[in-house]
Parts: structure tokens; sequence; C-alpha cells
């Protein structure tokens, strides 16, 4: 389930286009894909700082860290669902929200808690959900943008049943910063869970985050 509440306008991907072409760019959807888990309810070298493994198409991603569970009932996961990109498709992590309570809670923002829109440290990489028919402004077989993506959000909530999980996935792709093809390296994401509703305290929030190394 999820709920809306203010709208804001986000970044991600690299230097701004203006917010009057954000239609044209993919602006975000009223709702986004959760995938149910239990009873959820809601190289060959190009440049220094790239690579492309001939064969594949792509470097290959690991998790190299993440962040101790955060002092709430989420307990948040991130895993490797495509390893290598080709020139089908990039990388692809997927992110899991549980909920270790008995009681329903709700998390906010909805799309940052997935790590949907979120650019790592540094901003040469960044996290978005798999593209609709439209695609993303993106070089063919690199899966570096061409242009940065400007979204009008709404401030979204997810609720998530007692013992219930919330997944999505997420592609990863260059900025416009990058020099090329999804730069080689370790990289950082975090973002903020926070929980929401009348019961919510105004500290009941945490930053939760992960690393990734692309070789």
């Amino acid at each position: 389930m999820s709920t809306t509440r203010r709208r804001y306008l986000r970044y991600a991907g690299g230097s701004a286009i203006p917010a009057a072409l954000a239609g044209c760019i993919g602006t975000v959807p009223d709702d986004g894909p959760d995938t149910p888990i239990d009873n959820e309810t809601d190289n060959a070298t190009d440049g220094d700082n790239e690579t492309r493994p001939t064969g594949t198409g792509g470097p290959g991603v690991t998790i190299s860290a993440t962040d101790d569970d955060p002092d709430l009932p989420i307990r948040p996961a991130v895993a490797v669902v495509r390893e290598a990109a080709t020139a089908d498709h990039p990388p692809q992590l997927r992110t899991t929200l549980t909920n270790t309570s008995d009681a329903a809670v709700s998390v906010g923002e909805g799309r940052a808690v997935h790590f949907e829109y979120v650019t790592a440290d540094g901003g040469l990489l960044t996290l978005l959900p798999p593209a609709g028919d439209d695609g993303y402004p993106a070089e063919a077989d690199c899966w570096r943008l061409t242009e940065g993506i400007v979204t009008t959000e709404e401030y979204r909530t997810i609720e998530i049943a007692g013992g219930g999980s919330s997944s999505r996935p997420v592609d990863l792709y260059a900025t416009t910063e990058a020099d090329g093809c999804l730069p080689v390296g370790e990289y950082r994401f975090e973002t903020t869970i926070s929980l929401t509703g009348d019961d919510a305290e105004t500290d009941d929030s945490a930053t939760w985050g992960f690393s990734i190394v692309v070789e």
C-alpha cells in the first residue's frame, strides 16, 4: 500500500535537465513496482577508469559491504540479481525491507528506501527502477546516461505488514559525470529510512547503505 504526502523535485544521474523537460525524460510513475515477498503489502578498456570485458558487454558488480542493521523494526538488505552488464541490460540489484515487528509499519520515502534514483558518493553511478518501453536516455550497449534525469515525485510511504517484506529491483547506470561506460572502482550508496504515520516519533529514522565493487 502506498500513499503520497508532498511533491518535490529530484535530480538523478548527473547534471540537471530543466524541470520543464521532466515529462520528456522520465517522470516518476504514480506507483513503483513492488515485488511481493511472503506477505508483503505493499573488458576492453576505453579509459583509465572504465572497462568493458570482451564477450560480456560490461564489468561485473559485487556487494563489498553493507551497514549494520538500523535501530528500527525494519531490516534492509541488498543482493545482486544480474552481475554483469550486457548489450541487453545493465547490472541489476534487488533491495528488500523486512518488517521484524508484529504490527504493520509505514516507511518513507517510498522510492528512496529502495534506492531508486539514489546516486553513489562521487556522483558516477546511480540506481534506477527498471525502465519502461521508452527507456532512459542512455548510450546503447554502454549504460551511461546521456542526460541527467529530473523527476517530480510525490513523497510516498510503503506499508509493510507485520513480518512481511517489500522488495524492488534497481538497475545500475553510469551518470553523465562518468568518463565512459560503468567506471570500475568501489562505490557507496546511502539512503534514509524513516518510519511515518501518527505513531512514529520524529527520530524514528536512520541512514543505511552499502558498497559495491565494479570490476
